[in-house]
């Protein structure tokens, strides 16, 4: 516009709405911007019901619907935008300035026995099992796993996925929910430079062919979304039991390993054993032709005993990788009262063979299994009157471990 030809009035009255807009402009661009950030801050990390969380004993089960938003994705203008390199650049400090495990470690594979580092060298994962994550999310959040690993000295996290059970991924459970929640945990657990266990919790269906279908579309999604993610480990049937033999967890393997080595073709894979995780002597007999494997076992001190110590110790001196991926010092369901003499004795065994070792639970649920009390809401800094007696056990030998 030629201001020279207008209407001193027309020209002020111009003047004044062009100023006016860009004064608005102004201010809308300097409100507006926000400074990404590298964690998002626990308030956002899951949604859920604020009702106490129940689980699968209880009469009413949740189904899945406690969402969970998606981890801010803008990264820092330092950062790449590639995921092969993300690897190496996310948090590879922890605030008092020591490399994060990831950073120290890298990729793992399997060498004989032994779980190995990037490196070569032995290494052993240790830290928590959630307990069912339909039932309790709302401790798959970065505070949780921050404290986790800053404050007791772990280097892993195990996402238990329950496949049937009400709420199960199987059953009735929302599985975009319950999707959200897994990717929820290896984000988090990426960003903190921690390994990250995705568990297909296999238990009252037994048999993991029963669900096979669901558990390869299931593994080829996420090992497809996750296959630049050196941190993520499968794990893919949680405790075959009763009708779950080892020849049919040798089928259901045999058709889901090749569909997650097609996506991840070095990820580390931990397959479940009969009884529960018991019998592991039957892999040794007769192990899976994959490289990369290992085999799980499952103990509760107060039933698994010496009996149990001996076929682990027989199996790794056979030559058989073992992974104790759950464990609790009480008894097998989970309650009753803990062992610690039994407890004492399998810690002796898992540091003689520098196995590791997850425990399970994460969550206040009124048993003894669970680290913290009923009635704990913290998610994070538990003193001694939040710890239940495993909880403090576990505390301290988590704590008791040198790098």
């Amino acid at each position: 516009m030629n201001f020279a030809t207008v209407n001193p009035t027309k020209k002020a009255y111009s003047l004044f709405a062009v100023c006016t807009i860009l004064l608005i402009a102004s201010c809308i661009n300097g409100c507006g911007q926000k400074t990404p950030e590298t964690t998002p801050p626990a308030s956002a990390a899951v949604s859920y019901s604020a009702a106490a969380p129940v689980s699968p004993t209880d009469e009413d089960i949740l189904t899945g619907t406690e969402a969970i938003e998606n981890p801010d994705e803008t990264p820092k203008e330092d950062e790449p935008m590639d995921n092969e390199t993300t690897q190496n650049t996310i948090n590879p400090e922890t605030p008092d300035g020591a490399q994060t495990p990831f950073a120290r470690h890298g990729a793992l594979h399997v060498e004989g026995t032994a779980l190995t580092d990037s490196h070569g060298d032995p290494i052993q994962l240790r830290g928590m099992s959630t307990h069912g994550i339909a039932w309790f999310p709302e401790y798959i959040n970065p505070e949780t796993f921050r404290y986790l690993r800053s404050g007791w000295n772990t280097n892993c996290i195990r996402l238990a996925m329950y496949t049937a059970e009400n709420g199960g991924y199987c059953t009735d459970g929302s599985q975009e929910e319950l999707k959200k929640l897994i990717q929820g945990g290896v984000e988090y657990a990426t960003e903190l430079g921690m390994y990250v266990i995705i568990d297909w919790h296999v238990l009252s269906d037994q048999n993991p062919l029963t669900y096979k279908e669901e558990a390869i579309r299931f593994f080829d999604e996420m090992s497809k979304q996750y296959a630049d993610y050196d941190n993520v480990i499968y794990e893919i049937c949680n405790e075959p039991n009763n009708a779950g033999t080892w020849e049919s967890v040798c089928a259901y393997a045999g058709e889901v390993i090749p569909v997650i080595r097609a996506n991840s073709k070095n990820a580390v894979i931990l397959v479940g054993t009969p009884t529960w995780s018991q019998d592991i002597d039957q892999a040794l007999a007769a192990p899976l032709d994959y490289d990369n494997i290992m085999y799980v076992l499952h103990f509760y001190a107060a039933t698994h005993t010496d009996w149990l110590r001996e076929r682990m110790r027989t199996c790794i001196e056979s030559g058989l990788p073992v992974f104790v991926s759950e464990f609790g010092i009480c008894d097998a369901s989970g309650n009753g009262a803990v062992d610690l003499e039994q407890a004492n004795a399998w810690k002796e065994l898992i540091e003689t063979y520098n196995v590791s070792y997850l425990c399970w639970n994460l969550a206040n649920k009124n048993e003894s299994s669970s680290i913290l009390v009923p009635g704990c809401s913290k998610l994070s800094d538990w003193n001694e009157e939040d710890l239940s007696e495993q909880g403090r056990w576990i505390r301290d030998w988590f704590l008791g471990e040198k790098e």
